[in-house]
Formats: C-alpha cells, structure tokens, sequence
C-alpha cells in the first residue's frame, strides 16, 4: 500500500514529460514514427497473446481447478508447433521488409524534395558544445541551431573529438559524427517552435549538459537571426577554434565573421598544420557526388564517408 501511494503521489510530477519521438514536426520525423507504430504492432501481434495465454494458462490448470485436463504424458503437437514458428517467422520477414525499405527511403544523405534550395550548416561536435557553421551567410554558432520552416536544411557533420551523435528528436534522424570522418543529413521543419537537439552518445562528464536550441522559424524570423548573427564582431578563424575547442559546456554564441576553410580544417585534423591538405575544397564543396564517398553504416540507417 505504501508503494502505491508513492506512485499516486508522484504521478503529477510526470504530467511535464513529453514522448518529443510521438510529435514530430518534419517529414523525416513523421515518416519514422510510423515506422515505430507499425513495428511496435507487429510485434505486439506475438507478445498481447503470450501474456494472455500465460494469464489463462495459470488460471485454468491452478491446483485448485479439479476440471482442468491432466495430460503428464503429452509431449508435442504439430499445430501447436506450426503456430509458434510460422507466426513469428512472418513477423520477422514484414520487419525486415519495412526496414530494408525504409533505410534506403529515409537514407540521411538523401536529399529532400523541395523547390527551394536547401540551408547548408556545417556541424562539429566538441566537448562539449555544438558549433554550427553558416557557409552561405559567412557566420556561426554555438548550441543554438536556426531553420527556416518548409525549407530543406542539409548538415554536413564531423566530431573535433570523441564519436558523438547528433539528434533532433522532433525532426527525426539521429545520426553519428566522427573525427576525421563526414557524415550527411537532410531534414526540415513544417512547423515553427523550439525543438531540443541532443547528444546522444555519452563522450564524457559534460554530455548531460551537451544540449542545443533548434529554432525553426519563418522566413523573416530566419532572416532576423542571421542578421542578429552577422551583427557580432566576434570571429571564429583557426585561434578563437582552438579556444572554443578546449573541453567545457558553453553558453549560446554568435559569431559575425567565419573563416570559409575552418571547417575543412576541423575534417581534415589540420588546424594547426599550414598548408591544409585540400581543405579549402572539403570545406567548398556541397555538391559532391555519392561515388565520391565511402557508405557507412549509422544508428537511423546509412552515413556518407568523406575519404
């Protein structure tokens, strides 16, 4: 009892959490919560019927119920055997179908289909911060993330440090990034607000507070943040990085002016080495053709390589 009235008592305390992967606010994000609803019926086909059996088995042949069948010689039957396996077999065969499906259909480097160009943000993962690089507008951020809604935004993600994750739980497509490696990324918000963007693989004593800001906003609400961004003297070249990149939670910042290959530096592990091999091309080209790159696996499906 005085369990139960621990439970009752602190059930208002949940009444703020909020299932973000069961409201999603993009297509990539919609599109995964289905995959998650129809995975989760399937398998329910198999596990609602084994607790009610198990209920009904328990009860029927209970020591007490004299009428039940007493059968200690019993050991096989066929249709019992051909339930049991052909059940979950299909079971099995409709997942793997819907999976096989949708890791081509939801590929993060598959760009979205849309009229308007996507948003290029360039994104490093550092310990224990988000930095996110503007290239088209020249400017930066760090641990605050800005769309426009309705337009395609494409990342180009590494990691300064240790294998990171990068998730937007409301957009939808967690996805890994690495040092020395580029992984690729498509999504859009439909819908204005403030989704949470996380962390969500542990890379040290700051990860819980490895947290960003995505703002999805309208187009003159994008456009007053970029010029709130460009309006800050603050420029991020190669020895405000290395400050930026010294391990530590940092608070929300803006910075004016970028240096256009810092970005291919961080990639290619050469921000101290002059020249840097071929960063100013890593650093320029989005357009890049998927021959040009090594396929890998990621948590959501498949990530791009750039070798």
């Amino acid at each position: 009892m005085a369990r139960a009235g621990a439970v009752v008592a602190t059930a208002p305390l949940l009444g703020g959490c909020q299932m973000v992967l069961m409201d999603p606010k993009g297509p990539i994000g919609a599109q995964e919560k289905s995959i998650i609803l129809l995975a989760t019926g399937l398998m329910l086909i198999v596990v609602v019927p084994v607790i009610v059996m198990t209920i009904a088995f328990a009860w029927r042949y209970r020591a007490s119920n004299t009428s039940a069948t007493y059968a200690p010689e019993w050991h096989h039957s066929n249709k019992i055997e051909a339930v049991v396996w052909a059940i979950p077999c299909l079971i099995v065969m409709a997942l793997g179908s819907v999976t096989w499906a949708s890791s081509h259909k939801l590929d993060p480097w598959q760009p979205l289909a849309s009229p308007m160009k996507p948003i290029e943000v360039e994104v490093v993962s550092l310990d224990w911060k988000w930095l996110f690089i503007y290239p088209q507008y020249h400017i930066a951020s760090v641990n605050q993330l800005a769309m426009p809604v309705g337009r395609p935004v494409h990342f180009r993600l590494t990691s300064a440090t240790v294998m990171n994750s990068f998730f937007i739980p409301q957009l939808g497509s967690q996805i890994y990034t690495m040092t020395g490696m580029e992984t690729q990324l498509n999504l859009r918000a439909d819908h204005a607000g403030v989704y949470q963007g996380i962390s969500a693989n542990y890379s040290g004593k700051g990860f819980a507070d490895m947290k960003f800001k995505t703002l999805a906003l309208s187009k003159a609400g994008f456009n007053a943040w970029i010029a709130k961004a460009s309006a800050s003297k603050a420029t991020l070249d190669v020895a405000s990085y290395k400050t930026l990149d010294a391990p530590g939670v940092a608070a929300t910042a803006y910075y004016g002016t970028v240096d256009p290959a810092l970005y291919g530096k961080i990639l290619n592990r050469c921000v101290d080495a002059v020249p840097c091999h071929d960063a100013k091309h890593v650093a320029m080209n989005h357009s890049a053709e998927p021959d040009m790159a090594m396929r890998m696996p990621s948590p959501s499906s498949i990530t791009k390589h750039k070798s």
